[in-house]
């Protein structure tokens, strides 16, 4: 009996060394989808100086390395044009197999809860129309991946486990609502597997996502050291990138959609140079370039209802939208999807996200994917000229005009030197807009829906609503 039972712990020993000497990143499962016509990493752990070799089906090529003295490696395969599925043979100890890889078109999807919140909805928050889409969701070209949870001080190279999944009612549902719209368009335009990662926290701030050198250039933000404590899981600078950003960097993506903000609203001025910064330490490090990177301004909410309760001055959350928006000239190939017309007042949550998705997705469809033909922005302020008591407002992508649907536009106000706002009369004429007051009589400043909640009345031709925004820097 004390024979079998050491024997049985020798073996138990030697399974759980074998186990842990190798290993691949959480994020390389069966179902994954790789980035096509490209040199995307695969990469793992083994034992030190172990041989490692990956086959891929597809060409029936083979790549040797060597696990390095940690024990990690890395091969970069090349991936052709769409299709599959296909596996993938990893022989280290043992083999490990992949089986029913596509290769297509590879998405990050981050950032916090309006992101995160799935396709079935939070408890008592809903998604509009999502029951009748989880129940059409089943599709074998659009696969997804969620990384789990995970806010730590100490940077991780690994995730915590989790799977790639094919689109189907069961895991569509649990699934990034607006990810899942993005991709679905995606997929029905461009006729090729789509693969979806969602990295997302509800309630994080942008500092969180961030690395120490992404961040040495805010010296107000305080980065913990490996042995504090986290009292804010979502909002602790440095821990998510830590956790759950850092163990996928690398992973080959076509791009990136961002759905962040509500968490720094009160900090708006810091956010404007924040988010560009955060974009810019992403690329760095993902070393793919200026890959796409299609963000959402945040909706309108009246976000007084929040914790401390701030209400006014630039504690209105249009200062961040209006962040957002001087950020897509900062950012190189960005692009804003804006919801001013489908915010709610009483929640965080707005459950249109099938607009949101939509609206990223015909950003992606046209700066990425060259498809032409359709009006795929919202507009967004240009310019301001002051002639006597009228000011005329231009757009950025307003070349088939602007409309307010046949009503009267109440949300732009006008100020003079004292720059106190006044209500104003706007008026469209083609492209631009005409703003006066009889009580402003020299004109120096415009706002248009700068409210923390506002329903926008401002639209392009192509139906999407323009973004807040204000010609001041006050």
């Amino acid at each position: 009996m004390r024979t079998k039972l050491l024997l049985l712990l020798i073996y138990s020993v030697f399974l759980n060394f074998t186990i842990k000497a190798q290993k691949l990143a959480s994020v390389f499962t069966s179902n994954m989808v790789l980035q096509q016509q490209s040199h995307t990493p695969i990469w793992g752990w083994a034992k030190a100086g172990k041989n490692i070799t990956v086959t891929t089906s597809w060409n029936k090529k083979s790549y040797q390395t060597k696990a390095n003295s940690n024990g990690k490696w890395l091969v970069k395969v090349s991936t052709p044009v769409y299709g599959g599925p296909y596996s993938i043979n990893i022989k280290a100890d043992s083999t490990i197999i992949l089986n029913d890889v596509l290769i297509g078109e590879v998405w990050l999807c981050t950032g916090q809860s309006n992101m995160e919140i799935p396709m079935k909805g939070y408890k008592s928050q809903p998604i509009a129309g999502s029951v009748d889409a989880i129940l059409k969701s089943a599709n074998n070209n659009i696969h997804i991946y969620t990384v789990p949870h995970s806010s730590v001080t100490e940077v991780q190279e690994n995730s915590k486990p989790s799977q790639w999944h094919v689109a189907s009612p069961e895991f569509v549902a649990n699934f990034s609502a607006t990810g899942y719209y993005f991709g679905r368009l995606l997929n029905e335009m461009l006729h090729v597997p789509i693969g979806l990662i969602s990295d997302c926290y509800g309630g994080s701030s942008s500092e969180a996502w961030m690395d120490p050198d992404g961040l040495k250039d805010f010296s107000e933000i305080k980065i913990p050291a490996k042995t504090d404590s986290i009292k804010d899981v979502s909002r602790t600078p440095t821990t998510l990138f830590n956790g759950m950003l850092n163990p996928v960097i690398g992973y080959n993506i076509k791009g990136c959609i961002y759905y962040q903000g509500e968490s720094n609203y009160e900090r708006p001025d810091q956010y404007e140079k924040l988010f560009p910064a955060m974009v810019k330490r992403w690329r760095q490090l993902w070393a793919q370039g200026d890959f796409p990177f299609y963000y959402v301004q945040i909706a309108p909410y009246d976000y007084a209802q929040l914790p401390p309760y701030n209400a006014g001055k630039k504690y209105n959350s249009a200062y961040l939208r209006d962040a957002q928006r001087k950020s897509v000239n900062i950012i190189p190939n960005s692009g804003m999807a804006v919801l001013l017309d489908v915010g709610e007042q009483a929640t965080i949550h707005p459950p249109q996200k099938e607009q949101v998705g939509t609206r990223l997705a015909y950003l992606a469809l046209a700066q990425t994917y060259g498809i032409k033909g359709f009006d795929y922005a919202s507009p967004l302020y240009k310019s301001i000229t002051i002639e006597g008591s009228r000011a005329t407002i231009r757009f950025d992508h307003a070349e088939n005009g602007l409309t307010s649907w046949n009503k009267p536009l109440q949300e732009f106000e006008i100020a003079g030197k004292d720059k106190m706002f006044y209500p104003a009369q706007a008026v469209i004429s083609g492209s631009v807009i005409i703003v006066s007051s009889p009580v402003v009589k020299e004109p120096v400043a415009v706002r248009y829906a700068f409210k923390d909640f506002v329903v926008g009345d401002l639209f392009g031709t192509n139906g999407l609503p323009a973004s807040s925004f204000r010609t001041d820097d006050w």
